[in-house]
């Protein structure tokens, strides 16, 4: 177990508060996401658009890498610390992989605002955290809110939280990427969808199907006896794969739910009938939760079970420390390095991990009005859309060794059948240093983004953007518009990276 566990005799210290931070009633907390914490012990101040003051929590400190190296580069606080460590060269041009021309950071700022101008003005507390909920809804249409309405009165608050929390989870972990050619037919409006969106709507009409669950009684349920018997040919047909239809990394996500569903059988986190839903319950029990007018939950404690609850799910020939697997961590050539501390040079990103938790917040906090303390220890997702969106800018540029080596890796992916062959670009696998080294300059931008999207909008600290709401209308969004303008045919991003399904 990691350092924070239901055991624990840590409880959050409170004081009353008054102060607003948030937008859509959620404690995404505006200042905390741009620099890692001053001191070890990092308060966190929690209030939203409720009547009663919501308390100041002190969250715990992070694990001490001295002591306890896996603990702490498994934690959310070594995402950004580690990754800062990169973002410091590349503020001085000195980064291994890449060239900065910070002339360009304006101009990417100033793009990402005429995103978020475009959809939202002059609206911006409307714009809702970075999450899988907004999938759903492509086309205008809102799934989910349906879905809530199908179910009778008789299911209560609890259970339909329960229910949103199986169907996300399991939606997060099919959503890597889906290439450029496969796409989904909806069985209930006819309508085709690609990529992420394509793979929410696939995901909830299996769910709604009982594709998931082991009780035909209750088909609106995600159970681990499912999803150890779940084999490829079931979700090649539940997800419309074919030879002409295909889908990359499907062969990693069926090993990703088959996974689950073992361990799903924790009880401690998933109850006795092995739901991932039942962490809810597990939550509002922990003894780090304050009940107060509403419930307030440390995103440390939800971190931590999303990272022992589901450690086992994830390949096994990941990055060790003293043994223990790491999860989505990699050694990286522009950290420091130590013979005695090897630890030291190994970035964490933990990308579906932080998706997940984005997205599983959402509909505790729609539904059960649950606040998250500490929820700017959250980073930026490393992934190719926000990567992407600073290559497309010109903000980093992959240099010429790099550059050969990936247009030749790509050249030989392009031999295999029904790889990509056109709109040619570099080309990596998720372990390359040119991909780490790109992820954590990702982490860094994406915070001084931040800041300066806010300063650009006029916006203070009482109105200001969260990062999951900068992400969800700004850079994510951006990415992948420059990417459909820049590569119109492939709308692959400026980097390739050869996917597992395990990591995007």
């Amino acid at each position: 177990m990691g350092i924070f566990t239901r055991k624990s005799n840590f409880r959050p210290t409170i004081q009353a508060d008054t102060s607003s931070i948030a937008s859509n009633g959620t404690l995404y907390s505006n200042s905390s996401s741009l620099k890692s914490p001053a001191s070890s012990r990092m308060t966190e101040r929690a209030s939203a658009s409720f009547s009663s003051p919501i308390p100041e929590i002190t969250l715990p400190p992070p694990p001490d890498p001295h002591l306890d190296p896996a603990a702490y580069l498994r934690s959310i606080y070594a995402v950004r610390q580690r990754s800062q460590i990169v973002f410091e060269r590349a503020k001085t041009n000195d980064l291994a992989h890449f060239t900065v021309d910070m002339s360009k950071f304006s101009e990417t700022a100033k793009y990402v605002v005429s995103i978020i101008k475009r959809d939202y003005a002059p609206d911006y507390a409307s714009i809702p955290p970075h999450g899988r909920w907004q999938h759903f809804e492509v086309g205008g249409r809102p799934r989910v809110d349906q879905l809530l309405a199908s179910w009778p009165s008789t299911v209560d608050s609890q259970e339909r939280t329960r229910r949103l929390l199986d169907l996300f989870l399991v939606s997060v972990l099919l959503d890597a990427g889906a290439g450029n050619r496969w796409q989904y037919k909806s069985k209930e409006s006819g309508k085709c969808y690609k990529r992420s969106e394509g793979l929410a709507v696939a995901s909830l009409e299996m769910f709604k199907a009982g594709m998931f669950s082991s009780n035909v009684e209750m088909p609106f349920q995600v159970d681990g006896p499912a999803l150890k018997r779940l084999d490829l040919a079931t979700l090649k047909r539940g997800l419309q794969v074919s030879e002409h239809n295909p889908l990359a990394g499907l062969e990693g996500r069926a090993g990703l739910l088959v996974r689950l569903g073992d361990a799903l059988s924790n009880r401690d986190f998933f109850g006795a009938d092995a739901r991932p839903g039942n962490m809810l319950d597990y939550l509002l029990d922990h003894p780090t939760t304050l009940m107060s007018s509403v419930p307030i939950v440390t995103l440390p404690t939800l971190w931590n079970l999303l990272m022992d609850g589901l450690a086992s799910i994830w390949p096994r020939s990941r990055t060790v420390v003293d043994g223990i697997s790491l999860g989505d961590s990699w050694p990286c050539s522009s950290m420091p390095t130590s013979s005695v501390e090897p630890w030291k040079s190994i970035v964490p990103f933990h990308k579906l991990t932080q998706w997940l938790t984005y997205s599983l917040m959402v509909p505790m906090t729609k539904i059960m009005k649950i606040q998250f303390a500490g929820a700017g220890l959250m980073t930026g997702l490393p992934e190719y859309r926000n990567g992407g969106l600073l290559v497309d800018t010109g903000l980093l540029t992959l240099k010429p060794a790099d550059v050969k080596r990936g247009l030749d890796a790509y050249d030989r992916n392009a031999k295999e059948v029904g790889q990509p062959n056109v709109e040619v670009v570099p080309l990596f696998t998720a372990d390359d240093d040119v991909v780490v080294e790109w992820r954590a300059v990702t982490v860094g931008f994406l915070d001084e983004l931040l800041a300066e999207v806010n300063h650009i909008l006029g916006l203070d600290k009482t109105n200001s953007l969260s990062l999951a709401q900068m992400l969800e209308a700004g850079t994510w969004k951006g990415g992948r518009e420059l990417a459909e303008v820049s590569r119109p045919n492939t709308k692959e991003p400026p980097i390739m990276i050869l996917s597992d399904g395990t990591v995007f």
